[in-house]
């Protein structure tokens, strides 16, 4: 069968660094879930008792280690969410727990950066959370650490700094729910597939950022990652 022919250029592949390898990982979807750390969905005013949910971005908004993320328009407060990332090399329906590792590629630190103004206010109109969490640059994410150089981290630190200064710290132990439930679940709604990439949610001290800001932040035994916030395009 002869390669498809597009009547426009076809868009680049989307795709991470993979640590150790010269070879990229492909990114086919990015899966979010929210409210998956105690303290933070107290510190969001949500009911702790409500299981998490699922959103998604767009593969073509990551930005890479190093990147300026420019601030993005219509907002006045954008905030950082630092988490374990998830990256699977196969998928499918109604995965069951003890499978789900099986999955797995590797694992990466990155950011959901959140446009909060425009996220609660949908959230106040009961709209979908699109126009809050999905933009340009809005999923800065390091470099994928293979699982069969580090195994499956279950416990260890998961940290933010803006500006040298901690603002978010809390520790992979605390997770709601597992990397392996996050699996079950996710693909109870949808047909989980080599690429995807699941952020499995944020700790505690959440907070905003502004043009001129320094954001470092990383998971024990998994990397670090670095961004910085530039001006309006």
């Amino acid at each position: 069968m002869s390669a498809t022919r597009f009547v426009i250029p076809a868009p680049p592949q989307a795709a991470l660094p993979v640590v150790g390898e010269t070879g990229a990982f492909p990114v086919r979807r990015i899966w979010c879930v929210g409210r998956n750390y105690l303290e933070h969905i107290r510190e969001m005013g949500n009911d702790e008792r409500d299981p998490p949910f699922f959103f998604a971005k767009h593969a073509d908004m990551l930005a890479p280690e190093g990147a300026v993320i420019p601030y993005p328009p219509l907002t006045k407060d954008m905030h950082h969410e630092v988490e374990l990332v998830v990256a699977l090399k196969s998928g499918g329906l109604n995965i069951p727990t003890e499978k789900a590792l099986d999955h797995v590629y590797g694992y990466a630190v990155g950011i959901d950066l959140t446009r909060r103004d425009l996220q609660l206010a949908a959230r106040k109109k009961e709209r979908p959370w699109e126009v809050g969490k999905s933009f340009d640059h809005s999923a800065p994410c390091s470099a994928v650490l293979p699982a069969a150089k580090i195994g499956h981290p279950s416990k260890g630190k998961i940290w933010l700094s803006v500006n040298g200064t901690e603002r978010q710290k809390g520790d992979l132990t605390e997770l709601i729910w597992s990397v392996p439930e996050i699996i079950w679940k996710l693909s109870q709604q949808v047909e989980l597939g080599a690429g995807d990439i699941i952020m499995t949610g944020t700790p505690a001290g959440v907070a905003a950022v502004v043009p001129g800001d320094k954001i470092e932040c990383g998971v024990d035994g998994v990397g670090t990652l670095k961004v910085s916030i530039g001006e309006p395009a």
